[in-house]
């Protein structure tokens, strides 16, 4: 895979160990953290290290996957963004950011390295020349 990071933030462990894992067999570097404090903190300092961002909606104590993703966005505004949520799925066409991706748990791994690999390949789709 291309250069950067992918930033996963998901606060049920075993998830998140799932999606790591499966992202780096699928070729990704990843960057795993727990709640939005931590994914700031990772993202924040060096915010061309990170490719694409996977974030949980619902994260506990502090700001929510829809936070995040607006946060990250201020900072690069074409990050590909891919939300999961159990229950908040029906607040993406509000609270989304434009050009992202809504996942339902229960999911399929496949279907996440599916909906990071497909944002990429539009942001890095290549420009006609005439």
């Amino acid at each position: 895979m291309s250069d950067g990071v992918v930033l996963i933030v998901e606060d049920e462990t075993m998830i998140l160990l799932d999606l790591e894992s499966a992202l780096e067999e699928a070729g990704f570097q990843v960057v795993g953290v727990r709640n939005a404090a931590e994914a700031l903190a990772a993202f924040d300092p060096d915010p061309t290290r990170f490719k694409a961002v996977l974030t949980d909606i619902r994260l506990g104590p502090g700001q929510s996957g829809w936070e995040i993703a607006r946060h990250l966005r201020r900072s690069n505004s074409t990050i590909p963004v891919v939300y999961m949520s159990g229950d908040s799925a029906v607040h993406w066409g509000a609270e989304g950011v434009p050009n992202s991706i809504m996942i339902t748990k229960p999911f399929f791994l496949p279907q996440i390295i599916t909906a990071v690999s497909q944002l990429l390949n539009a942001r890095q789709a290549p420009e006609t020349h005439i």
